[in-house]
């Protein structure tokens, strides 16, 4: 589709968030959205991004839809879409209904656009590469995250109001059974 794989090449959607526990910045679906405005209007597509909940097998999940065209132009109509799925816990501690649908939806939402538009979400070489001079910091061992610790209960809190779990393994060592009983912990 023309346009697509410029505004691909084009888009700037730096990570302005901040994590404080996981201490780690991040894109949100609403930034991705801002930096893409002026490239769709630059370019003549319509971007659409729809959701639509899911039931298998007894888990409940949105299913976000973002679907690119350049309707409205005077070339045969073209569409691109992408899915992507986020889970949605009802039972979510510290949200009602509508938060724990927003916030799965957006998660979803941020993870289609992340596919339409091709937006990495890891650091790239560059980013990550300290030319030697942080040896003694990439040796270093994380600390152990166990039950029943000021830590565990930050990182169930954490998990509850949205985060992820491959926020906490790269600040903390964790075993497989800490990390089964920390995820029984998130749903209780």
């Amino acid at each position: 589709m023309k346009g697509l794989t410029e505004i691909q090449n084009e888009l700037k959607a730096p990570k302005n968030q901040y994590n404080s526990f996981g201490k780690y910045k991040y894109r949100s679906c609403e930034d991705i959205l801002e930096a893409l405005k002026p490239l769709l209007l630059k370019h003549k597509l319509t971007l659409v991004v729809t959701d639509d909940i899911k039931e298998v097998g007894g888990l409940v999940f949105v299913e976000a839809i973002a679907e690119i065209s350049n309707e409205g132009t005077n070339v045969k109509k073209e569409v691109v879409s992408v899915k992507a799925q986020a889970g949605i816990n009802p039972d979510r501690k510290g949200m009602d209904i509508a938060q724990s649908f927003g916030s799965s939806s957006s998660y979803a939402r941020k993870y289609a656009l992340n596919g339409l538009f091709l937006i990495d979400d890891t650091k790239d070489a560059d980013a990550t590469n300290d030319h030697g001079k942080g040896v003694k910091e990439q040796t270093k061992a994380k600390p152990e995250l166990k039950p029943k610790s000021t830590e565990w209960s930050k990182a169930v809190q954490y998990l509850v109001d949205g985060g992820l779990i491959s926020a906490i393994e790269g600040k903390y060592a964790i075993t497989e059974v800490n990390k089964t009983a920390l995820m029984d912990d998130v749903l209780k």
